[in-house]
Protein backbone atom coordinates (compact mmCIF):
# COMPACT_ATOMS: atom_id res chain seq x y z
CA UNK A 1 0.00 0.00 0.00
CA UNK A 2 2.67 2.49 0.83
CA UNK A 3 4.57 1.52 -1.95
CA UNK A 4 1.57 2.82 -4.52
CA UNK A 5 1.50 6.16 -2.19
CA UNK A 6 4.86 6.78 -3.17
CA UNK A 7 4.51 5.22 -6.85
CA UNK A 8 2.06 7.91 -7.63
CA UNK A 9 4.31 10.77 -6.45
CA UNK A 10 7.30 9.64 -8.41
CA UNK A 11 6.04 11.85 -11.41
CA UNK A 12 6.08 14.77 -9.19
CA UNK A 13 9.84 14.24 -8.04
CA UNK A 14 10.89 13.61 -11.68
CA UNK A 15 8.65 16.78 -12.86
CA UNK A 16 11.17 18.59 -9.62
CA UNK A 17 14.42 17.57 -11.33
CA UNK A 18 13.30 18.19 -14.68
CA UNK A 19 12.39 21.39 -13.96
CA UNK A 20 16.04 22.27 -12.10
CA UNK A 21 17.47 20.75 -14.66
CA UNK A 22 15.94 23.38 -17.68
CA UNK A 23 16.63 25.92 -15.12
CA UNK A 24 20.27 25.56 -14.89
CA UNK A 25 20.21 25.10 -18.50
CA UNK A 26 19.30 28.49 -18.94
CA UNK A 27 22.27 29.52 -16.67
CA UNK A 28 25.06 30.88 -19.29
CA UNK A 29 28.75 29.20 -18.68
CA UNK A 30 30.60 31.68 -21.57
CA UNK A 31 30.03 28.47 -24.15
CA UNK A 32 27.33 28.97 -26.70
CA UNK A 33 23.76 26.84 -25.71
CA UNK A 34 20.81 27.03 -27.71
CA UNK A 35 19.00 26.14 -24.62
CA UNK A 36 19.95 30.20 -23.62
CA UNK A 37 17.43 31.57 -25.78
CA UNK A 38 15.35 28.61 -27.45
CA UNK A 39 12.69 29.46 -24.86
CA UNK A 40 12.47 33.36 -25.29
CA UNK A 41 9.47 35.21 -26.55
CA UNK A 42 9.08 36.22 -29.41
CA UNK A 43 6.42 39.26 -30.67
CA UNK A 44 5.49 36.78 -33.96
CA UNK A 45 2.55 38.50 -35.90
CA UNK A 46 1.08 39.74 -32.61
CA UNK A 47 1.54 36.61 -30.79
CA UNK A 48 4.13 35.89 -28.21
CA UNK A 49 5.43 32.86 -29.30
CA UNK A 50 8.94 30.84 -27.59
CA UNK A 51 11.56 31.44 -30.58
CA UNK A 52 12.26 27.48 -31.12
CA UNK A 53 9.17 27.21 -32.27
CA UNK A 54 9.43 29.77 -35.15
CA UNK A 55 12.91 29.35 -35.91
CA UNK A 56 16.16 26.64 -36.10
CA UNK A 57 18.65 27.39 -33.20
CA UNK A 58 22.28 26.04 -33.43
CA UNK A 59 25.93 27.15 -32.43
CA UNK A 60 28.53 26.74 -35.39
CA UNK A 61 31.71 27.56 -32.86
CA UNK A 62 31.88 27.32 -29.35
CA UNK A 63 30.97 31.36 -28.61
CA UNK A 64 28.42 31.84 -31.26
CA UNK A 65 24.58 31.32 -31.23
CA UNK A 66 23.05 31.34 -34.92
CA UNK A 67 19.37 31.30 -35.36
CA UNK A 68 17.68 31.11 -38.32
CA UNK A 69 14.07 32.03 -38.48
CA UNK A 70 11.99 29.54 -41.22
CA UNK A 71 10.40 33.58 -41.73
CA UNK A 72 12.80 36.07 -42.30
CA UNK A 73 9.98 38.15 -41.23
CA UNK A 74 10.78 37.30 -37.87
CA UNK A 75 14.13 38.67 -37.83
CA UNK A 76 13.73 42.01 -36.56
CA UNK A 77 11.43 40.67 -33.66
CA UNK A 78 13.37 38.15 -32.88
CA UNK A 79 16.18 40.21 -32.61
CA UNK A 80 14.64 42.64 -30.44
CA UNK A 81 13.69 39.77 -28.19
CA UNK A 82 16.87 39.23 -27.46
CA UNK A 83 18.08 42.93 -26.80
CA UNK A 84 15.23 43.46 -24.13
CA UNK A 85 15.60 40.04 -22.81
CA UNK A 86 17.75 40.18 -19.27
CA UNK A 87 20.69 38.03 -20.90
CA UNK A 88 22.51 41.56 -21.62
CA UNK A 89 23.36 39.74 -25.10
CA UNK A 90 24.32 41.97 -28.14
CA UNK A 91 22.51 40.14 -31.44
CA UNK A 92 23.88 40.66 -35.21
CA UNK A 93 21.15 40.44 -37.86
CA UNK A 94 22.09 40.33 -41.42
CA UNK A 95 19.25 39.61 -43.29
CA UNK A 96 19.46 35.46 -42.60
CA UNK A 97 20.74 34.67 -39.53
CA UNK A 98 20.74 36.38 -36.09
CA UNK A 99 23.67 35.78 -34.85
CA UNK A 100 24.86 35.97 -31.14
CA UNK A 101 28.62 36.13 -29.87
CA UNK A 102 28.51 35.12 -25.94
CA UNK A 103 31.69 36.79 -24.00
CA UNK A 104 34.05 35.50 -21.78
CA UNK A 105 32.68 35.47 -18.38
CA UNK A 106 34.66 37.55 -15.68
CA UNK A 107 35.94 35.15 -12.61
CA UNK A 108 33.24 37.59 -10.46
CA UNK A 109 30.32 37.11 -13.21
CA UNK A 110 31.48 33.14 -13.40
CA UNK A 111 31.00 33.08 -9.18
CA UNK A 112 27.73 34.80 -9.46
CA UNK A 113 26.45 32.40 -11.61
CA UNK A 114 27.14 29.53 -9.13
CA UNK A 115 25.31 31.23 -6.60
CA UNK A 116 22.28 32.02 -8.70
CA UNK A 117 22.50 27.69 -9.62
CA UNK A 118 22.95 26.97 -5.83
CA UNK A 119 20.07 28.87 -5.38
CA UNK A 120 17.78 27.40 -7.79
CA UNK A 121 19.07 23.51 -6.75
CA UNK A 122 18.00 24.70 -3.34
CA UNK A 123 14.77 25.39 -4.67
CA UNK A 124 14.62 22.11 -6.58
CA UNK A 125 15.30 20.69 -2.90
CA UNK A 126 12.46 22.42 -1.08
CA UNK A 127 10.14 21.15 -3.78
CA UNK A 128 11.40 17.25 -3.35
CA UNK A 129 10.89 17.96 0.37
CA UNK A 130 7.29 19.16 0.29
CA UNK A 131 6.03 16.28 -1.88
CA UNK A 132 8.14 14.13 0.75
CA UNK A 133 5.59 15.48 3.44
CA UNK A 134 2.86 15.23 1.50
CA UNK A 135 3.64 12.00 0.97
CA UNK A 136 4.63 11.04 4.65
CA UNK A 137 0.80 13.13 5.35
CA UNK A 138 -0.68 10.28 2.94
CA UNK A 139 1.06 6.98 4.50
CA UNK A 140 0.41 8.37 7.85
CA UNK A 141 -3.20 9.05 7.25
CA UNK A 142 -3.85 5.11 6.02
CA UNK A 143 -2.16 4.57 8.80
CA UNK A 144 -4.74 6.27 10.87
CA UNK A 145 -7.39 5.07 8.54
CA UNK A 146 -6.34 1.23 9.29
CA UNK A 147 -5.76 0.38 5.73
CA UNK A 148 -1.84 -0.13 6.38
CA UNK A 149 -0.42 -1.48 9.98
CA UNK A 150 2.04 0.47 11.94
CA UNK A 151 5.42 -1.66 10.57
CA UNK A 152 4.12 -0.51 7.01
CA UNK A 153 4.02 3.33 8.11
CA UNK A 154 7.67 2.76 9.49
CA UNK A 155 8.91 0.48 6.22
CA UNK A 156 6.98 3.57 3.82
CA UNK A 157 8.68 6.13 5.86
CA UNK A 158 12.31 4.11 5.38
CA UNK A 159 11.64 3.20 1.73
CA UNK A 160 10.35 6.85 1.06
CA UNK A 161 13.54 8.34 2.35
CA UNK A 162 15.26 6.26 0.12
CA UNK A 163 13.55 7.85 -2.87
CA UNK A 164 13.97 10.96 -2.06
CA UNK A 165 17.87 10.62 -1.43
CA UNK A 166 17.60 8.64 -4.63
CA UNK A 167 16.19 12.32 -6.01
CA UNK A 168 18.30 14.91 -4.12
CA UNK A 169 21.30 12.75 -5.37
CA UNK A 170 20.60 13.58 -8.81
CA UNK A 171 19.95 17.28 -8.43
CA UNK A 172 23.19 17.58 -6.48
CA UNK A 173 24.90 15.77 -9.49
CA UNK A 174 23.20 18.09 -12.52
CA UNK A 175 24.21 20.74 -9.86
CA UNK A 176 27.84 20.08 -9.61
CA UNK A 177 28.08 19.14 -13.39
CA UNK A 178 26.91 22.53 -14.24
CA UNK A 179 29.21 24.08 -11.93
CA UNK A 180 32.13 22.87 -13.38
CA UNK A 181 30.90 24.00 -16.42
CA UNK A 182 30.19 27.71 -15.12
CA UNK A 183 33.63 27.70 -13.45
CA UNK A 184 35.30 26.46 -17.03
CA UNK A 185 37.34 28.95 -18.75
Amino acid sequence: MYNEIINLHKEDLKKSVEHFKNEAGKIRTGRANPSLVEDLLVDYYGAKTPLKQIASINTPEPRTIAIQPWDRGALGAIETAIRNSDLNMNPTNDGVLVRINIPMLTEERRKEMVKMLNQKGEEARIAVRSIREEILKEIKDAEKAGEISEDDEFAGKEKLQVVVDEYNKKIEELRAKKEVEIMTV
